[in-house]
C-alpha cells in the first residue's frame, strides 16, 4: 500500500494527472497517492488517435489489474470497494475529442475502457469547438453540442478545461448533467489564458459541477523551481477564491501532476506552436507533486477550514457530481 495514510475524511479525489503517454510508462508511480484515493489518468489529447488512446488504456488497465494496490473503476461501487480494501481506484480521461476520430459512438467505446471524463478541445480549435489559446472564440460547434449530449447519455463528465471562454459557457448551457473543470484555476487570481473566468466558474456551478484546482506553476503564477512552498500556498489561494465565488460544494482538486514532466517540457520545446508563449515564456513547467498536494489540507486547516469543508474539497464534491453523471 501507499506510504501515505490519510484520515478517512482526507482521501483524495484526483480528477486529473498524467503518466507518460506511451506503453513503457511505470504505473506504480501512482502509488505515491494515498490508498483509498480516486485517480483519473490521462490517456490522450489532440495528437492521439482512437487507436493510440485505446492502446494506452489497454496497457494501463493490464498493468493496474496485475498490481494489488489498484482497482479499475467500472462503476461507482468500485470507489467504495477500493477505499474499504485500501486500494487506489483508477479511471481514465481524454483531454481532447480528437481520439474519437469524429465518431460519437467512440464515446461508448472509451467508456467501456474506463474513461469517465472528456474535454472537447485542447488549447486550439477543432471540430467540437475552440480552445483557450484561440484568438477567435466562436464557441461550441453543432458537433460539440452533439458530443455533450452523447457524454450525458453514456455517463461521462463534460470537462471544460483547456476550452475557450465561450466554449466553456456553451458547455454549461448544453449539458443536462453537472459539468466539470477537471484541472483549471481562476483568472481572477492569476491572468493566464488557461485559467477560467468567474463567469465560467459560476456557469459550471449552476450545473451542479465542480472546478478542480491544479498545481501547475505557470497557472498559479509561481513557476520558480525553488518555490514549492509558494505553489502549495497558491493552490490553497485558488481553493479559497473558488469557495468565495461559487460555494464550498463546487471546488475540488485536479492537480494535473505530470509523471511525464520531462517528456512534456521536451514536447513544449519541440512543438511550441501547440502551446504558445503563454506556456513557454516561463521556462520548464513546475508542478505540485502528489505528496505536497496532500499538504493543501494542512494549509486550509491553518486558515480556519474545518474537517467537513476540507473533506468536501478533498473528495466529497467530485464524488457527489459523479453520482449524478455516472448513473446515465
Amino acid at each position: 500500500m501507499s506510504g501515505l495514510r490519510p484520515s478517512p475524511s482526507r482521501w483524495l479525489w484526483e480528477q486529473h494527472c498524467c503518466l507518460p503517454l506511451h506503453c513503457r510508462a511505470d504505473i506504480s508511480e501512482l502509488a505515491r497517492y494515498p490508498a483509498g484515493s480516486y485517480l483519473s489518468i490521462n490517456i490522450g489529447y489532440s495528437p492521439q488517435s482512437k487507436a493510440d488512446s485505446t492502446r494506452l488504456a489497454e496497457y494501463f488497465r493490464w498493468n493496474a489489474s496485475a498490481d494489488s494496490r489498484f482497482r479499475l473503476v467500472t462503476g461507482r461501487d468500485d470507489l467504495a470497494v477500493a477505499r474499504a480494501d485500501e486500494r487506489i481506484a483508477l479511471a481514465f480521461d481524454l483531454e481532447d475529442s480528437g481520439p474519437l476520430d469524429g465518431d460519437l459512438a467512440n464515446v461508448e467505446h472509451f467508456h467501456a475502457l474506463g474513461v469517465r471524463s472528456l474535454l472537447p478541445t485542447y488549447n486550439h480549435v477543432n471540430a467540437a469547438g475552440c480552445g483557450c489559446l484561440d484568438a477567435d472564440d466562436t464557441g461550441l460547434t453543432a458537433y460539440g453540442r452533439d458530443l455533450v449530449r452523447e457524454l450525458n447519455a453514456v455517463g461521462v463528465f463534460v470537462d471544460g478545461s483547456h476550452c475557450s471562454v465561450r466554449t466553456g459557457l456553451d458547455l454549461a448551457a448544453t449539458t443536462q448533467r453537472p459539468m466539470i473543470y477537471s484541472h483549471s484555476n481562476f483568472a481572477g487570481l492569476w491572468s493566464h489564458p488557461r485559467n477560467i473566468t468567474d463567469d465560467q466558474a459560476r456557469a459550471c456551478a449552476d450545473t451542479g459541477g465542480v472546478i478542480g484546482i491544479n498545481g501547475v506553476g505557470i497557472f498559479l503564477g509561481r513557476n520558480d523551481p525553488h518555490d514549492g512552498a509558494g505553489r502549495l500556498a497558491a493552490m490553497a489561494d485558488h481553493v479559497e477564491y473558488g469557495i468565495d465565488l461559487v460555494g464550498i460544494d463546487h471546488v475540488g482538486i485536479g492537480s494535473d501532476y505530470s509523471f511525464d514532466h520531462v517528456d512534456f517540457n521536451h514536447e513544449m520545446q519541440q512543438n511550441p506552436g501547440a502551446f504558445s508563449a503563454a506556456y513557454t515564456m516561463f521556462g520548464p513547467l513546475q508542478w505540485v507533486p502528489p505528496e505536497d498536494t496532500l499538504r493543501v489540507w494542512d494549509v486550509l486547516a491553518e486558515r480556519g477550514f474545518d474537517d467537513a469543508a476540507i473533506a468536501a474539497v478533498a473528495h466529497g464534491n467530485f464524488d457527489r457530481a459523479a453520482r449524478q453523471v455516472w448513473t446515465a
